[in-house]
C-alpha cells in the first residue's frame, strides 16, 4: 500500500514537472514560430511574386526560380564565391583558434591578458574591424604591401584583384574568430588528465598525446565550432558592404549582398526572396552533410560515437 502511494505521488510530482517544464519552454516556441518559421514561410510565399515594396504584388509564379538559374548574371558566381570564401574562412579559423587556444592553455605570464587579447576582434563593431584592415591591405601607403615591398616583392592588389580579394577577406574573419577560441580554450580544460598521464606513462610524446588523446576528446567541441563558424560565414555581407561592393568584377558577390542589392537598391523584394529561399536551402544542405558525417568521426567520453 505504502508503496502504492509513494509511486502514485511521484507520477503526479512528475505530471507536476511536465506541465512547468511546458509553460517555461512557451516563450522559447512562441519567439521561434514568430520570428524564424513564419518569417520563413514568408518569404517562400512573397518569391512568387513580381514586388517592388510599395506597389501592389504581383503573382508570377516560378518565374523568379527560372531567371535567378538561366538568365541572372550573378547568382551562380555569387554561389561559388560565398562557398569558396566559407571554406577558407571556416577551416582556417578552426586552426587558427585550436592552435591559440592550446598556447593559451598552457601556464604563461600574463595568460588572461592575451587570452582577453585574442577575444577582443570579436567584440569590436564588424565594419570598423574591416575599414582599419582597408588600410592595412592599402596598395601604396598599407602595412603589409610596406613589407612585401621591404623585401623586393611588388605590391599586392589585395583587394583589387580577383585572386586575393576572397583570400584577404578570409584572412580577416580567420583573425575575428575569438569566440571559437573562447569555446577550444572551454574544451580543452575539459580534457581528462588520466588520459593524458596514462598515455604518457605508455611513453607518447607530445604530438602523439594531441592525436591520440586531445583531438579525439575534442570532437564534440569541434564538431559545435565547425557548425557555427560555417552558418555563419556563409551568410557573411560586412566585407562587400564595407569594402568592395561585390567587386572586383563579381569575385566578392556574396549571396547575402546579391539579396541586398536586388531587396534595398533595385526594389526587387520578391527576386531577393527566391534568392534568400535558395540561400537557405543551400545552407541547409552543408548543414546536413556537416551532421551525417559527424557520426564518422565524433568521439564521446566512455568509448560512444
Amino acid at each position: 500500500m505504502y508503496a502504492t502511494i509513494k509511486k502514485r505521488r511521484l507520477s503526479q510530482r512528475g505530471r507536476q514537472e511536465q506541465r512547468t517544464a511546458y509553460l517555461c519552454l512557451i516563450p522559447a516556441f512562441v519567439g521561434l514560430i514568430f520570428l524564424t518559421y513564419l518569417p520563413l514561410v514568408a518569404v517562400f510565399g512573397i518569391s512568387f511574386f513580381n514586388w517592388k515594396g510599395l506597389s501592389t504584388p504581383t503573382f508570377c509564379g516560378i518565374e523568379n526560380y527560372i531567371r535567378l538559374f538561366t538568365t541572372d548574371p550573378y547568382f551562380k558566381e555569387s554561389i561559388k564565391v560565398t562557398v569558396v570564401f566559407s571554406i577558407l574562412s571556416v577551416f582556417g579559423g578552426m586552426i587558427y583558434s585550436l592552435v591559440v587556444a592550446m598556447l593559451l592553455n598552457r601556464k604563461i605570464p600574463a595568460r588572461g591578458f592575451f587570452r582577453a587579447l585574442f577575444y577582443l576582434p570579436y567584440v569590436l563593431p564588424a565594419a570598423a574591424v574591416y575599414i582599419g584592415w582597408s588600410w592595412l591591405y592599402e596598395t601604396n601607403f598599407g602595412l603589409f604591401n610596406y613589407i612585401l615591398k621591404s623585401i623586393g616583392i611588388d605590391n599586392v592588389l589585395f583587394l583589387n584583384d580577383t585572386k586575393y580579394v576572397i583570400p584577404s577577406l578570409a584572412l580577416i574573419s580567420v583573425w575575428l574568430s575569438g569566440n571559437l577560441i573562447v569555446i577550444f580554450l572551454a574544451g580543452l580544460q575539459n580534457v581528462p588528465r588520466v588520459y593524458h598521464e596514462a598515455a604518457e606513462i605508455d611513453g607518447a610524446n607530445g604530438f602523439q598525446r594531441f592525436l591520440h588523446v586531445t583531438l579525439p576528446s575534442m570532437t564534440p567541441i569541434i564538431f559545435y565550432n565547425l557548425l557555427m563558424s560555417l552558418i555563419t560565414n556563409m551568410q557573411v555581407v560586412t566585407p562587400a558592404l564595407s569594402l568592395t561592393n561585390g567587386g572586383p568584377g563579381k569575385s566578392s558577390m556574396f549571396i547575402t549582398y546579391l539579396m541586398y542589392r536586388y531587396a534595398f537598391k533595385s526594389n526587387q523584394i520578391g527576386y531577393a526572396c527566391a534568392i534568400s529561399f535558395i540561400f537557405f536551402i543551400l545552407i541547409a544542405i552543408f548543414t546536413g552533410i556537416v551532421f551525417s558525417t559527424s557520426k564518422t568521426w565524433i568521439y564521446y567520453e566512455g568509448g560512444e560515437e
